[in-house]
């Protein structure tokens, strides 16, 4: 059994055991972090073998750490990440190398279109009827989109919505409302099957996931790193944040949201922010809240995009792609029947 895990913004660690009875009866670990003293790897292996094919990630870094040799450094990887490739090879979890991935970066549509191409492309990966794919945002107009458990009244002023030009829209993710104005942010959806995050908890599936856009954040310039569950930030202040929902089929979207060029006074005035959301951010100023692209590479806003794609193409070897015309089609019919209605939009008043 043959399990990979990269670490967010460190190293590839990867595992090969075997399993006998319902115990680990062979072990090798690999990858390209460093350890230090040099034997404490003949360490690492012998703490696994042994341990039940249901051991999770917390008994197995434990056994690990028992087992390393007092002062042993451990350097862009940790015992969890160990656990965690352990549990990704016992479950047969997929890598990135196994698809055929495809970016998709076609023409602008409406916010609501947006909302339902995710749903769509969501759902045929799951079922299999489309290659795990990158997909940009590009859209119209601009809206505010809020989270699938949020309540409208308390996260949205409609009259400041309405003054600024924002359309109000609720996506099938949680997550925090995003003011999303045309040309001031960049957003992307992956669309994955849930192999690809077998083995891993819900939180790191999260950064496993947004680890090539660290990696191509710091193509443009930019140190970032995940930060709580789902924010990416770098030392300058919060670039922007993250969201998923899993499907029945199998199908998992993951889109996140970042800030190119956002007018903090607007947001104050279009959103409900409080205090007390602002607390854990440490800060009291909206407008402090996140850190634009714009001011910490002086890009244009197309250039960081073409630089993520170019970025995601190496690491995946993705071709591009497009939606397909049945693709669109099925998109429509759920615009019309779920993301533009008010029963959805109000679902939580």
């Amino acid at each position: 059994m043959h399990g990979e895990y990269k670490v967010p913004g460190g190293k590839l660690v990867v595992v090969d055991l075997e399993v006998t009875d319902g115990r680990i009866s062979e072990f090798a670990l690999a990858g390209d972090f460093f350890l230090e003293p040099d034997d404490a790897l003949g360490d690492i292996n012998a703490a696994v073998v042994g341990m039940p094919d249901t051991a999770e990630v917390p008994a197995i870094a434990s056994a690990i750490r028992r087992a390393l040799p007092e002062g042993a450094q451990l350097i862009g990887f940790t015992p969890e990440a160990v656990g965690t490739a352990t549990r990704r090879a016992l479950v047969t979890a997929s890598t990135w190398s196994d698809f055929a991935w495809e970016i998709v970066d076609d023409p602008a549509v409406s916010p609501l279109m947006n909302l339902a191409l995710d749903e769509v492309l969501t759902s045929r990966v799951g079922a299999g009827r489309r290659t795990p794919t990158l997909r940009i945002w590009e859209w119209d107009r601009s809206a505010v989109v809020i989270g699938s458990f949020q309540s409208y009244r308390n996260e949205v002023d409609p009259d400041g919505a309405a003054q600024h030009g924002f359309e109000v829209v609720r996506r099938i993710s949680g997550g925090g409302a995003m003011l999303m104005g045309a040309e001031q942010i960049i957003t992307y959806s992956l669309y994955v099957p849930a192999s690809l995050v077998a083995g891993l908890t819900f939180a790191d599936s999260y950064a496993y996931l947004d680890d090539w856009v660290l990696q191509a954040l710091e193509s443009v310039g930019i140190r970032a790193t995940y930060q709580g569950l789902n924010d990416i930030a770098s030392p300058e202040g919060k670039i922007g944040g993250a969201a998923q929902k899993r499907l029945a089929n199998g199908g998992i979207l993951h889109h996140a949201t970042l800030s190119y060029d956002i007018d903090g006074q607007v947001m104050t005035e279009v959103l409900r922010i409080g205090r007390e959301k602002l607390s854990d951010k440490g800060t009291t100023s909206a407008a402090k809240r996140v850190d634009p692209l714009r001011s910490q590479t002086g890009m244009e806003r197309r250039a960081i995009i073409d630089a993520f794609m170019d970025v995601f193409a190496r690491l995946t070897g993705a071709t591009r792609g497009s939606i397909t015309p049945e693709e669109y089609a099925e998109a429509e019919e759920l615009v019309r029947t779920k993301f533009a209605t008010d029963a959805w939009l109000h679902r939580v008043p």
